[in-house]
């Protein structure tokens, strides 16, 4: 007797096809699973075994074998607990063949019988669509498999439910696409009080897309600004919603299995490991930095994180992705984040105030500073101070623009880049090198101040590039067509390290 179920073997959002071939002969009773299972498929014997007995079902007194094929490839995780225990089924008769021999199949079982959610069911409803099949998923990620166009999908509850559909005693009806809940209670600009250049600086970061540096001592509200970013950026496209969407079905993170509409805000500690930001772990799984993906990464206390972590950030900051490279995994992972970042002048945080700074000021300045290399630091496109409120303003009614004001301008800057470029809707920081002078029309005045800003202040070519895409950010807030002087002048006020310099 044998049988075989199609599955998938997940490769960070990649999927491969993997095949559940059932064999059961004579011989000693025993069930062996083989095909390089890691172990929490290996332990698939033990719930399928009982899983099959909740339903009046037992194995036969034979020897049974498993093999998930291609056998070269690693396979984990216990979404290969329902393929299996459905190959069983048809291979010793109890559902037909023709029922389930063009399903992709997965889902992990309970010893009740019940089926349990899994990750990454949305890329496997893709894969099925783009193999042709039918999938068979989990009842509570049914709705996520829905986001998956032209797909027919059974997702029963538990096992007795899926036998019952298959025989035609019961029918289950088709899942239906679901939101994943907005989120609620934004923080909002208006509850903010001063920092007026601070504001004005997250709205171009927001309108570009540009990475930021707060500096400034504890208590100036770096933290506060930076969490009313994402409040401030459009929607996700329904691409980005996909990808996203994705990434936190692969990392486990759909709780509810709906598409996430919120762009991501993600604030690691400064304690997290360079797995933990970048990727990686056991199963090769996305880090910080990837479920951050078309949204914001906040890294607060900048300088307390590890430098070798740091920069590791480097090459996804250039290229928009990260590759997870391990003895048994080579895994790419998207990551087009906006990094903000936010740290203290130095390590007792009052260097700029000559009254509270320490004993050892300026130098413990620099040799905090230092704890930041100057590659990442020329990563960022905005570099700001936020000074220490006053009692003054404190005390007065918080009087600033609201978060839905803002993001209406942020909204009409991005559209009009988007008129600029052809309907393509990019943030200014993704321009590419290639596109430059075509996107960046800058006047001869602005050219001029360009020209000795970079002879004066012997910048790279990277930060040349930066400043010309934050011009072009702080124009089409403007609503000009080319990049003036008074632009560029801004943008290269917003280059130099405060207080440390």
């Amino acid at each position: 007797m044998h049988a075989q179920i199609h599955t998938i073997a997940f490769r960070g959002i990649e999927t491969i096809a993997v095949t559940v071939q059932i064999h059961i002969a004579n011989g000693l009773p025993a069930m062996a699973i083989v095909g390089l299972a890691d172990k929490a498929v290996a332990e698939s014997r033990e719930r399928v075994r009982a899983a099959l007995a909740s339903i009046g079902l037992a194995l036969p007194p034979k020897r049974i074998a498993v093999n998930l094929a291609p056998a070269d490839v690693l396979k984990e995780g216990a979404h290969f607990d329902l393929p299996i225990a459905l190959g069983l089924m048809v291979a010793m008769g109890v559902v037909p063949r023709d029922a389930v021999e063009n399903a992709l199949v997965l889902g992990e079982l309970a010893l009740d019988g019940a089926i349990q959610p899994v990750s990454g069911v949305l890329p496997a409803a893709l894969a099925a669509v783009a193999a042709g099949r039918d999938l068979i998923c989990p009842y509570d990620c049914g709705s996520e498999a829905a986001w998956a166009d032209g797909v027919s999908i059974i997702a029963p509850p538990s096992l007795t439910g899926l036998l019952n559909h298959i025989h035609g005693r019961q029918v289950l009806h088709p899942p239906t696409p679901k939101m994943a809940p907005a989120r609620q209670n934004m923080p909002d600009l208006a509850d903010l009080k001063g920092q007026d250049t601070a504001r004005r600086v997250l709205e171009i970061a927001a309108a570009g897309g540009h990475h930021l540096l707060m500096v400034g001592p504890p208590g100036a509200g770096k933290s506060m600004l930076a969490s009313r970013l994402a409040g401030l950026l459009p929607p996700l496209s329904p691409a980005e919603a996909l990808e996203v969407t994705m990434l936190h079905s692969v990392a486990g993170n759909l709780a509810e299995g709906g598409l996430i509409r919120n762009r991501p805000f993600r604030e690691p500690h400064h304690s997290a490991s360079m797995a933990a930001l970048v990727g990686g772990g056991l199963r090769a799984k996305p880090g910080e930095i990837s479920l951050a993906n078309h949204g914001v990464l906040f890294l607060d206390e900048l300088a307390e994180f590890s430098r070798v972590v740091l920069d590791s950030l480097r090459q996804p900051l250039e290229t928009g992705s990260v590759v997870v490279a391990r003895a048994n995994h080579h895994v790419t992972y998207p990551a087009r984040f906006q990094l903000v970042a936010a740290m203290n002048p130095c390590r007792c945080g009052y260097l700029g105030d000559p009254a509270r700074a320490c004993s050892r000021a300026p130098a413990c300045g620099q040799n905090y500073q230092a704890k930041i290399s100057g590659p990442m630091m020329d990563r960022f496109d905005l570099i700001i101070e936020v000074p220490e409120i006053s009692a003054d303003i404190l005390l007065k009614e918080a009087i600033g623009e609201s978060s839905q004001i803002v993001a209406a301008r942020v909204a009409a800057a991005r559209q009009f880049g988007s008129l600029r470029n052809k309907g393509v809707m990019c943030a200014n920081a993704h321009i590419g090198i290639d596109q430059l002078d075509q996107q960046i029309r800058m006047d001869d005045a602005a050219q001029d101040l360009l020209r000795t800003a970079m002879d004066q202040a012997n910048l790279s070519a990277r930060a040349y590039h930066k400043i010309m895409r934050v011009s072009r950010t702080i124009a089409d807030l403007a609503g000009d067509d080319r990049v003036g002087r008074a632009a560029l002048a801004e943008a290269l006020a917003y280059r130099a390290m405060p207080l440390l310099a």
